[in-house]
């Protein structure tokens, strides 16, 4: 047998960091999960613990304040409405029309408000990256 590469003749493009049969186990298990959207464990112990009564609720913005601060001369709405709109295109979507883009958003499966943003581009203009699109969107941009 003759080696191309870095790959032994005879070795599949499949995971190597387990067999094949560990590789469905793991998918069986999660199926439950995914279908349900919730956990789906016979055993107790193995659920994750919920919060205590009178402790905070974790969230990814305590405080009002996005961690890291916020670039010089925009708000953190415009922080946060960047970051949904970049969530939600990809570069290959650009450069784009605002009916383009909205279709782009549609075809990643973008929440209705995402989508509702990008109908707000005014007509005839291309936008080049995602900086174009916030400031047609009147969002500030840093300075």
């Amino acid at each position: 047998m003759s080696e191309t590469g870095d790959q032994f003749a005879g070795t599949s493009a499949r995971s190597t960091k387990h067999s094949p049969r560990v590789d469905e186990e793991l998918e069986h298990e999660i199926q439950g999960m995914l279908k349900a959207e919730r956990a789906t464990r016979a055993e107790e112990w193995r659920e994750v613990e919920p919060v205590a009564e009178g402790e905070p609720d974790i969230d990814a913005d305590p405080q009002g304040t996005l961690v890291g601060g916020v670039p010089v001369g925009m708000t953190e709405d415009a922080v946060v409405a960047r970051a949904e709109l970049a969530r939600w295109l990809d570069r290959a979507d650009f450069p784009s029309d605002g009916p383009a883009l909205v279709e782009a958003a549609l075809d990643h499966r973008a929440p209705d408000a995402v989508v509702d943003e990008l109908r707000r581009l005014p007509e005839g203009q291309t936008y080049e990256r995602i900086g174009d699109v916030v400031r047609a969107l009147g969002y500030p941009t840093e300075t």
